[in-house]
């Protein structure tokens, strides 16, 4: 099959695991780099033998744009729709990171914007292809314990992210935008939709503009009740950074997925007796890869895998624009809750 031809946009710190994660896979070929700053954008072509650079988007697309077929958008949320409508324009599908927008309505019309223009559009939300994630799911569908009824989804950490991601300590809103696309995606991906969630949030570093802690209590269309926990200001006996810790009861049993990538199945047999046992899903190690991001930045490369079957036209993409707005609508339906301190109903 003959390899479709990207661009980057955007050269800072998360092209460092979305360039190489692109680059493990056959099928793709990376040919121009864009960076308002270009001395970053030049190192990048130099690490990863890319032949065009360029600091002006326009000049970018108007050069490549019938050869490309898509691009990928990793730069601040506030420029995603901005890149989004010119990529639409030339007839370029987009891949786009997280959070989709700033705000709801900006989200709604990218989404509508590559509707229009007939081209594909999809976010980059790869915490739901996290390995211990995706073998927890297959636990669950499998039925082993039963219909699940409760759950707890927990990204807490004390992990110093502001340091090397600063411009995060700047948000006016922060976790719920950042960790929260993540976390409540997982809870969509695991569990179905919402119909209604109830949300807390505070603020406990006092060097940063934004909230660090959120709580948000999800019913969901299943029945089950979720329970979403997140904070950048939690110091526990065990650090989990970065992985997202699970729990889940089942009417026949439950299921724990705890630190180290391990699943803990709890089940009744016919007698009555309570059995325990321990799977592991240790996740792709790969050498580009931050060993403190490992988890996640092994999964990377399993979305971008999902993508490209979608652009290939070999299979159907999870985390298509249309999909990943009902978790945008969960980011600030929470906000809103905190705000109102009132139950938001979906």
């Amino acid at each position: 099959m003959q390899k479709l031809k990207f661009a980057v946009i955007g050269t800072g710190f998360w092209a460092n695991y979305q360039i190489p994660a692109w680059l493990m896979l056959d099928g793709v070929e990376l040919v121009a780099l864009y960076n308002r700053t270009r001395s970053k954008a030049e190192e990048f072509a130099r690490q990863f033998a890319v032949p065009h650079v360029y600091d002006n988007i326009n000049e970018l697309l108007d050069r490549h744009a019938d050869e490309l077929d898509f691009v990928d958008i990793i730069t601040d949320v506030d420029t995603h729709a901005l890149f989004t409508d010119k990529a639409a324009a030339r007839g370029l599908d987009v891949i786009c990171q997280k959070p989709m927008a700033p705000n709801l309505e900006t989200a709604r019309a990218m989404v509508e914007t590559c509707q229009r223009a007939g081209v594909r559009f999809y976010i980059h939300e790869n915490f739901r292809w996290q390995t211990p994630l995706r073998a927890l799911k297959a636990r669950l569908d499998s039925g082993i314990i039963g219909r699940p009824f409760k759950a707890r989804v927990s990204f807490c950490s004390a992990f110093p992210v502001f340091d090397n991601q600063p411009f995060l300590a700047e948000l006016d809103q922060f976790i719920l935008t950042d960790i929260g696309s993540h976390t409540l995606d997982v809870c969509r991906f695991l569990f179905g939709e919402a119909t209604s969630l109830y949300s807390q949030t505070t603020r406990v570093n006092p060097a940063i503009k934004g909230e660090d802690v959120a709580h948000v209590l999800i019913q969901m269309r299943s029945g089950l009740t979720c329970y979403a926990e997140m904070s950048y200001a939690s110091i526990l006996e065990q650090e989990a950074f970065p992985q997202t810790l699970v729990a889940v009861e089942g009417e026949t049993g439950s299921i724990v997925l705890t630190h180290g990538f391990e699943l803990r199945i709890t089940t009744r047999d016919a007698a009555g007796k309570t059995e325990t046992r321990s799977e592991n899903a240790v996740p792709m190690a790969y050498p580009w890869a931050d060993p403190a991001y490992a988890v996640v930045h092994s999964s990377i490369v399993d979305c971008n895998r999902n993508l490209l079957a979608d652009l290939q036209g070999r299979g159907q993409a999870e985390t298509t624009g249309v999909d990943n707005l009902e978790t945008v609508r969960l980011v600030h339906a929470a906000y809103d809750s905190a705000a109102r301190n009132e139950v938001i109903h979906l």
